[in-house]
Formats: structure tokens, C-alpha cells, sequence
């Protein structure tokens, strides 16, 4: 190898393995951007992809479409797939533009070469977590405020049911408890082969459900057994309202708020039990975007060295 002497002009023979190591400087920053430019735009056209492959395949229609598990591991291998091609690519160019570097040790190139694929593919996976963020952010407050409305209607709808038990809502009962309470007032067997009772009576017994519904939200909220007092005032107007015995009207209520309280139980494990599951996946999908991420910056390292030893023999 020859260079010119700025002050001479004469050429000068020099050996390369003199030269500094900085002689063109360590990093091709030009390079790392290209790759990393091309991984996130294919690991997005993937994306886009797969998200479309995904609500191809569910279906709201029961027995068709994939199941939960079999859409779970195609979602994790289409990820995997995604952050392999994508980061491969990347380091790839990377690897493939850089600066021929001269007078450096093959070890020192080795190192340079895998160096750069694992900045193209940092920086690559930086711009898509920032992008996916953003979408992120945007669907989570979305989805926020429509949850607040939901939950803001659903209280409304409650306590507009607990005041007056008899409303109803597009021809549906407002509140889950007045099942219930309209269990306790069902007429008894002599009541039932009797004519039908009086307007003014019928409008008492409204109100004397949405009195019980009132007690027996004030006793389930505790998670404690119907309080005495008002296990005989309901009994009372129990007895009153369907012509049972005193005794029979007790069995009634004490056997209408176990299964009450009953269904509640049910409705809180199913609550508690989604919910457990919802972790376990969000932390298996962090555990496989973990792994799939390394696998990335590891096969955008080997491919930059690919493409690096490429652009060197070719020079």
C-alpha cells in the first residue's frame, strides 16, 4: 500500500499493519441507520401482516376460527419469525455498507462487523418500541375513557335499580338481584289459585322489593349472613305478600339469600380466575418477546458479519 506526502508529493510505500486503528474511524453510523431503517419498516409491514392474518382467523361464531391456545403459539412463532427476518436484514446491510476498514486485524473486523449489526438492530428496535408506544398509548386512553363510560353507566344503571326495582331497561330488569327478589314474592300455592290481586296491592309489593333489594345489598356487601332483625322483617313481608306460614316464608328467604350469595361466589371466582389467566398470558408474552428480541440481536450480529466479509472480498 502507497499514500501521497502532503508536503513532497511523493508517494510512499507503507505497511497497512502500521496504520492507527482509527484510521477511518470505528463505527459507519451511516451503515447502522440504513439497517436499521430497513428492519423497522419490515418488521411494521410484518406486523401489519400478521395483525391482519390474526382477525382473519378469529371468528365470533361459535366452533369456528381458531381457538384461544392455537392463535396464543401462531401469534408467538409469527413474533419470532418477525424479529428473525427483520433483524437479519438489518444487520445484513449494515454489515454489507459499512467502510472497508484497512490495516485492521481480522480479529478487530470480526468484533467491528458484529458490533454494528447489534446497533442496527438496537436502534431499529428502539423506533418500532417508540412507535408501538405511541399506538399503544393511544388505544389504552381510548379504551380508558370508553371503560369509564361503561362503568359510569353500569353504576347508574345500579343505583337507579336499587331506588326502584320495578324500572327497566329496553325491556330488561336494570338490576341482577331483582331475579331474586322477585323469587321471594312469588305467590304461594293458595295464592296462586286465587284471582288475581288488586292494582294497589301489586304497587306495595313493587316497593317492598326494592326495600329487600336494599337489604340484602347492605348484608352481601358485608359477605355476612342475613342480620336476625332483618331476616324477620323480610320473613314478615314475605308471609304478608304470598300468603305463606311464618316458617315457610323464613325457609324462602334464608334459601333465596344463600343462593344469592351463592351466584355472587361464582361471579367473583370467574372475575378472579380471568384475571389470573390475563397475568399468566401477559407474562408468558413477555417471556417470548424476551426471546424473541435476543434471538434478533443475535442473528443481526452473525448477519452483519456475513455481509461485512462479503463487502471485503469484494473490494
Amino acid at each position: 500500500m502507497s499514500i501521497d506526502n502532503p508536503n513532497t508529493g511523493a508517494t510512499i510505500a507503507t505497511d497497512p499493519t502500521l496504520l492507527p486503528l482509527h484510521y477511518d474511524g470505528g463505527v459507519s453510523w451511516s451503515a447502522v441507520f440504513a439497517g436499521a431503517t430497513v428492519a423497522a419498516a419490515l418488521s411494521l409491514i410484518l406486523l401489519l401482516i400478521g395483525a391482519g392474518l390474526g382477525l382473519s382467523s378469529v371468528s365470533p361464531w361459535a366452533g369456528e376460527g381458531v381457538g384461544a391456545e392455537a392463535l396464543g403459539w401462531s401469534t408467538i412463532v409469527w413474533v419470532t419469525f418477525m424479529s428473525l427476518a427483520a433483524s437479519g436484514l438489518g444487520g445484513y446491510i449494515a454489515g454489507r455498507l459499512r467502510r472497508k476498514w484497512v490495516g485492521i486485524h481480522t480479529d478487530e473486523v470480526y468484533f467491528r462487523d458484529t458490533a454494528h449489526g447489534l446497533l442496527a438492530w438496537g436502534v431499529s428496535t428502539l423506533a418500532m418500541a417508540t412507535l408501538l408506544a405511541s399506538v399503544a398509548a393511544a388505544i389504552v386512553s381510548g379504551g380508558a375513557r370508553a371503560g369509564a363510560e361503561i362503568v359510569g353507566g353500569v353504576a347508574a344503571s345500579a343505583s337507579a335499580a336499587a331506588v326502584n326495582s320495578a324500572e327497566e331497561f329496553d325491556g330488561e330488569a336494570a338490576n341482577p338481584l331483582d331475579y331474586f327478589v322477585d323469587a321471594l314474592f312469588r305467590p304461594g300455592p293458595a295464592a296462586s289459585s286465587a284471582s288475581a290481586a288488586p292494582r294497589a296491592a301489586t304497587d306495595r309489593t313493587t316497593d317492598r322489593a326494592a326495600e329487600v333489594s336494599r337489604i340484602f345489598i347492605n348484608a352481601l356487601s358485608a359477605r355476612e349472613p342475613l342480620p336476625q332483625e332483618d331476616l324477620d322483617y323480610v320473613t314478615r313481608l314475605v308471609a304478608e305478600r304470598t300468603e305463606l306460614t311464618t316458617q315457610q316464608a323464613e325457609r324462602r328467604v334464608r334459601d333465596v339469600y344463600e343462593r344469592t350469595q351463592a351466584r355472587i361466589d361464582e361471579l367473583q371466582s370467574a372475575t378472579k380466575e380471568a384475571a389470573d389467566t390475563a397475568a399468566k398470558a401477559s407474562a408468558y408474552t413477555s417471556l417470548w418477546l424476551s426471546v424473541a428480541l435476543l434471538a434478533g440481536a443475535l442473528l443481526a450480529s452473525f448477519a452483519a458479519t456475513c455481509g461485512g466479509r462479503q463487502r471485503d472480498f469484494e473490494s
